[in-house]
């Protein structure tokens, strides 16, 4: 059972295509964990059609069907790789699609303490990765210079007084300072999108911080 819901602000700006690859894989990698956020965002979605409906028609810029037809006929031409067999045991559809398969395709880069790290997106706006924490291992307090958004896959972890689970998302920002621990029989497995480099409080992580792209 889903307890931490992503909010509407950014289930609309999914929707609407206004997100950084990051925020959206993870948001597409809830929605399919998630009947509740399925729903919203096919809410959404009628809503942004009907906006479309009643807008004002554009004129399109001189060759824009060449260029369409071209794009479809390099589409059709390029190879089409198999599909994915998906078994949402661990990942999600959207991040076995995006990784090509399910755990055994991630290759894992220590980051420490038994954590590891396997960055699957990162970019000038965002960087999305997987990370596996050990039960009852806690990540260095930091805090946040934007937005993260960290959604669990497997196993559990507590901040401070929330439990977040399989489905979860915790939505963190500059004011929160937190000290995440991975808890219960499972080790623990989230998928976690930021847009600005975590403040750690420890020397050390922050020694350690440029090596690991976090």
């Amino acid at each position: 059972m889903v307890k931490h819901h992503l909010p509407d602000a950014l289930l609309m700006a999914y929707a609407a295509g206004n997100l950084p690859e990051a925020f959206s894989l993870v948001i597409a990698a809830q929605a399919s964990l998630c009947d509740e956020a399925r729903v919203r965002l096919e809410a959404f979605d009628t809503l942004g059609g009907a906006v479309l409906d009643q807008a004002e028609p554009v004129a399109m810029a001189a060759g824009s069907l060449e260029a369409t037809l071209a794009l479809i006929a390099a589409s059709q031409a390029a190879q089409i790789p198999a599909p994915v067999q998906h078994d949402c045991a661990v990942l999600p559809a959207p991040v076995q699609d995006y990784v090509g398969g399910g755990l055994d395709k991630i290759v894992w880069r220590s980051a420490g303490m038994g954590v590891k790290q396997a960055i699957l997106s990162a970019s000038d706006e965002a960087t999305v990765r997987l990370l596996y924490i050990p039960s009852g291992v806690t990540i260095p307090d930091h805090t946040h210079g934007g937005m993260e958004l960290t959604l669990v896959l497997q196993g559990a972890f507590e901040d401070g007084e929330d439990h977040f689970a399989r489905g979860d998302v915790e939505i963190a920002d500059e004011s929160l300072k937190h000290t995440p621990m991975a808890v219960g029989p499972e080790d623990c497995i989230c998928l976690a999108a930021t847009d600005a480099r975590l403040k750690f409080s420890g020397l050390l992580p922050r020694l350690a911080q440029p090596f690991l792209q976090i």
